[in-house]
């Protein structure tokens, strides 16, 4: 299995000045989750947390997303469990 995948976004986002075509998210890790469970926030906000680690983006700029391609992220993330 790869350690990181590539998710090119359907929609980029310009964010801080730069615009945003593809996204890398790398292989979680338990401290990922972890750090994700003991957040404030709903259930919603604590994934946001999570996969803008996993991308080493903002949750700023994940907030900006399409969502059709925040699917894409939950989906690569998935696929990072099975």
């Amino acid at each position: 299995m790869s350690e990181e995948k590539t998710i090119t976004l359907k929609k980029p986002v310009s964010f801080d000045g730069q615009t945003v075509e593809t996204l890398r998210m790398r292989f979680p890790k338990v401290k990922d989750q972890l750090k994700a469970e003991t957040s404030k926030g709903t259930d919603a906000e604590k994934e946001v947390m999570l996969i803008s680690e996993l991308c080493s983006s903002s949750i700023e700029m994940i907030k900006e997303l399409s969502l059709s391609d925040y699917r894409q992220l939950q989906e690569a993330f998935k696929d990072f469990l099975e």
